[in-house]
């Protein structure tokens, strides 16, 4: 390239909003189609399609509870070896009660775990999220620290994680909503113990107010914004 053609100063663009990308399906490798199928439809997730071009395709869409993203699977749908998808994460509200489900369903689930974070595993190895699990629901009920794990028939595994609290900036204030029945009366829950310890730091008083003060701290939790007191 000559000198005449090249600039010296570099050309700046104008910043953008990003175009809305929504991740809206996931492939899962699977060796045996109906049996993935009786699996998932097992769970309770909502079958979306199945349908075949030829002999030699076939794909089937579900859809887990309240969830923006779907599976897919099938017949020629992937080159990935069948079990391979790990790491596959459900977020629940909660994480006993997403158990309790399962278990009702007669699918093999792991006993809750927690995340070690700050723990190490040993002198030299720094922590690596996932790479140790401390039996049991995390002792302070912090958001994202509790789990569960199952496997479908090809060992593709998966994990439910609780959320209560989204951090900062995850969810929107503005487009706060709850996709289930469940996940609204867990939130609830938590605001009705929440709002009795404002009631006790005020004397114990019946609190009038309270429908806007249950508003205000559902939306400001799964915003991930301060906690009204």
């Amino acid at each position: 390239m000559s000198n005449a053609m090249r600039s010296e100063t570099p050309i700046e663009t104008p910043r953008t909003q990003p175009v809305d990308t929504k991740l809206e399906v996931v492939v899962i490798p699977v060796s045996d189609v109906d049996r993935a199928k009786r699996f998932y439809d097992g769970l309770g997730w909502r079958l979306d399609a199945d349908f075949a071009n030829d002999a030699d395709f076939r794909v089937i869409q579900f859809t887990p509870p309240g969830s923006g993203c779907a599976i897919i699977f099938g017949k020629n749908v992937t080159a990935a070896a069948p079990g391979s998808a790990q790491g596959l994460y459900l977020i629940v509200s909660d994480i006993e009660a997403a158990r309790r489900d399962l278990i009702a369903r007669g699918i093999e689930v792991s006993e809750v775990f927690h995340d070690a974070a700050g723990v190490y595993a040993g002198k030299d190895e720094p922590y690596l999220f996932g790479r140790l699990r401390i039996a049991g629901r995390d002792p302070d009920h912090r958001s994202y620290r509790s789990f569960a794990s199952f496997k479908d028939p090809d060992g593709n595994g998966w994990l439910f994680q609780e959320v209560t609290t989204r951090l900062p900036g995850r969810v929107d204030a503005d487009e706060t909503k709850f996709t289930t029945s469940t996940e609204l009366a867990s939130a609830l829950r938590r605001a009705a113990t929440a709002h009795g310890e404002h009631e006790k730091r005020n004397g114990g008083k019946h609190d009038e107010g309270w429908p806007d003060w249950y508003a205000e701290y559902m939306v400001s939790e799964q915003a991930g914004k301060q906690l009204p007191l």
